[in-house]
């Protein structure tokens, strides 16, 4: 198969994406298939040109990446690298690239690339990707939206609101809720943005953090316990894979730094407790639509009680990430996971 890999984009998730490019890349290449990891912001070339053999030159194309920093990228200074200085999301090139492959393998994380608004293009452009499509991607995205779904359909989840910057309160007292409390991003991915916050003057300076990202943050209760993660593929659930930071809580260093989380698949719980969040996981699958794959994370407090913080449908795919740990725990290579990934997202278009 000729297959682009879509990576970068302008989400503060960036970096990560182009590491989830490569390594899929890599793995699809050893499958036979020809592959170009592709920038969606950057593009290939800065004039029109003709791509109809651009398989061909595969290597020559593809994009060249670094590694994962310690802090998020600087999104200004991406935007001015690009020379065309377009307004244009799509990069030059990609669009007329992504429809000459057979499949575009989504390696985005973050906004635009997670919230549905590329896969909505997608459509119109009759190009086939993976993962889900558009609404579900947007609602999943959606923190404070997902929140309000997994309350309607019995799906346990920390107490929380969501907040606007045009009606910030920086009266934690009308938020209804007690401290510590957990301040976040509305549609942030990697744990950017996000603050464990105790006393007043905190939740403030959380507030004023949170903002730079987005006009819209949620605000819910802390809830103390160990961190979970549930994979689904085509609607199963994988075996729950346990998350313990070295130090603080899983952000965005412990994330992508090795060594800086111990991860344990499958996780060292009882059955029953197992069970049950692979059934949230696959509830949660049903509930936001999520018709291909996607990754549940879970908080289990002293009293064994499961909470639901959020769901991703693009999970990552880094030498750290979750998914791959949990697949190769029913046998499945890396090479496996990502050309499953593509069969059941095919499925969409039959």
């Amino acid at each position: 198969m000729d297959i682009i890999v879509l990576a970068g984009g302008l989400s503060t998730e960036r970096d990560v994406s182009f590491i989830t490019g490569t390594q899929v890349s890599q793995a699809l290449r050893k499958c036979g298939h020809r592959v170009i990891l592709l920038d969606v912001f950057m593009g290939y070339s800065d004039k029109e040109e003709d791509v109809s053999n651009i398989f061909e030159r595969w290597e020559e194309v593809s994009v060249k990446t670094g590694q994962i920093t310690s802090e998020a990228p600087d999104i200004a200074k991406i935007k001015s690298m690009r020379a065309d200085q377009s307004d244009c999301f799509f990069g030059p090139n990609v669009i007329r690239m992504c429809q000459g492959a057979d499949i575009v393998f989504m390696a985005l994380h973050g906004e635009n690339g997670e919230n549905g608004k590329i896969q909505a293009a997608f459509d119109l452009f009759g190009i086939k990707y993976t993962g889900t499509g558009y609404l579900s991607s947007a609602l999943a995205m959606d923190k404070g939206m997902s929140k309000q779904l997994f309350e309607a359909n019995g799906i346990p989840t920390p107490k929380g609101i969501s907040m606007k910057r045009a009606k910030r309160t920086d009266s934690f007292a009308q938020t209804g809720l007690l401290f510590p409390c957990v301040v976040k991003p509305c549609c942030g991915g990697s744990s950017i943005g996000v603050s464990i916050v105790e006393t007043e003057v905190q939740y403030q300076a959380a507030l004023d953090e949170a903002f730079k990202y987005e006009d819209e943050i949620v605000i819910e209760s802390y809830v103390k316990g160990r961190e979970f993660s549930v994979g689904v593929i085509d609607c199963q659930a994988l075996p729950v894979i346990e998350i313990a930071p070295v130090e603080g809580f899983y952000d965005y260093k412990n994330k992508y730094k090795a060594g800086s989380a111990v991860e344990t698949c499958p996780a060292d719980i009882p059955d029953e407790i197992a069970k049950q969040m692979q059934h949230y996981a696959e509830k949660i699958a049903v509930v936001l639509g999520l018709n291909t794959y996607s990754r549940s994370d879970f908080l289990l407090n002293e009293k064994n009680e499961i909470y639901c913080l959020e769901a991703n449908t693009l999970p990552g795919m880094t030498p750290t990430s979750l998914l791959p740990q949990e697949a190769q725990a029913v046998g499945m290579s890396f090479e496996e996971l990502c050309q499953e990934l593509i069969r059941i997202s095919l499925k969409k278009y039959q």
